[in-house]
């Protein structure tokens, strides 16, 4: 399918989407980004690949993945009004890879989102992590997390749906096997990834890592998680971090009990002593056995539905 039509299908499933949905407004709470008091130390060459607002970086917990018997690096995504780059990888061998669309931080596209898909990449998946903020600008190079917030508050859900759609085509012409596609995401991707298995019939299982729940509603993000639990087309793992300071568990439990209500067959699981961005092995909030342990049930929930 091209990706002009595919988008077009897109914008008009997430408008019905918004249209059958009644939005509950409520308070909108800003992230703390922990500290710590593991050691934090500046790494070269590839602490220059992350944002430049997550530097220092915790190179005590970093993780990094290698390539070997992998095909890695950015690639161009043909989307509605232009190509957006996008990092994927992917084995070197075999064929029609299970297809795993990896959705970015706060931070975008950099080294640890890049670093999580070769990691998936080794499981035997295509994983491809699109940058879905190209058109706002480049937050790599801002320096605050608040300077990030006021960009990433421009960019339309509708848009990012449109080029997650984008992103299956182009995976379906490059090796991957749309009848096995799921989706993670981290932190907004957190969020993005309940969204999307609200609204991709091909999506058959999502993990999503401390997203956001619910919070104040616009126009350009007509809804939250919350929202939409009636309308998960596939089963989604959340985790969570009892510790988050911008996730209260007043909204996970209330996640939990909508979710039983639409008879879903996702759940949500806590690590108690986590705080955001607990999988996050490049900042003072990793948590190594809830990110470990938070790996393996990603992997056995994909299992589990197929992906």
């Amino acid at each position: 399918m091209p990706a002009t039509l595919a988008s077009r299908r897109s914008l008009k499933r997430f408008a019905i989407l918004r249209k059958m949905l009644t939005f509950r407004r409520g308070p909108h709470r800003l992230r703390d980004h922990q500290q710590g008091n593991k050691r934090i130390t500046m790494i070269t060459p590839a602490s220059r690949a992350f944002a430049s607002a997550v530097h220092p970086i915790a190179a005590d917990t970093l993780v990094i993945t290698d390539d070997r018997g992998l095909i890695t690096g950015m690639t161009d995504i043909p989307a509605a009004d232009r190509a957006i780059p996008a990092y994927r990888a992917v084995p070197a061998s075999g064929d029609r890879h299970p297809v795993i669309l990896v959705i970015q931080e706060i931070f975008g596209v950099h080294e640890h989102i890049k670093d999580v898909c070769r990691r998936l990449a080794k499981l035997g998946y295509l994983a491809i992590a699109p940058e879905l903020y190209a058109r706002q600008g480049d937050v790599s190079k801002l320096g605050t997390v608040d300077e990030i917030r006021k960009l990433v508050a421009t960019v339309p859900d509708a848009q990012v749906m449109s080029d997650l759609d984008a992103s299956i085509v182009w995976a379906e012409h490059n090796g991957g096997d749309l009848d096995r596609v799921g989706i993670t995401g981290f932190c907004w991707g957190g969020r993005v990834t309940w969204l999307y298995t609200a609204f991709q019939p091909k999506i058959r299982a999502g993990v999503a890592w401390y997203g956001k729940l619910a919070g104040e509603t616009n126009p350009l993000t007509p809804v939250f998680p919350i929202h939409v639990t009636n309308r998960l087309q596939a089963p989604v793992l959340g985790l969570y971090g009892g510790q988050d300071q911008g996730i209260p568990m007043a909204d996970v439990e209330k996640m939990r009990a909508a979710l039983k209500d639409a008879k879903s067959a996702s759940t949500i699981h806590v690590y108690p002593d986590a705080p955001h961005a607990f999988y996050a092995d490049y900042r003072s909030s990793y948590r190594k056995d809830a990110a470990e342990d938070g790996w393996q049930r990603l992997q056995a929930w994909f299992k589990q539905y197929g992906v």
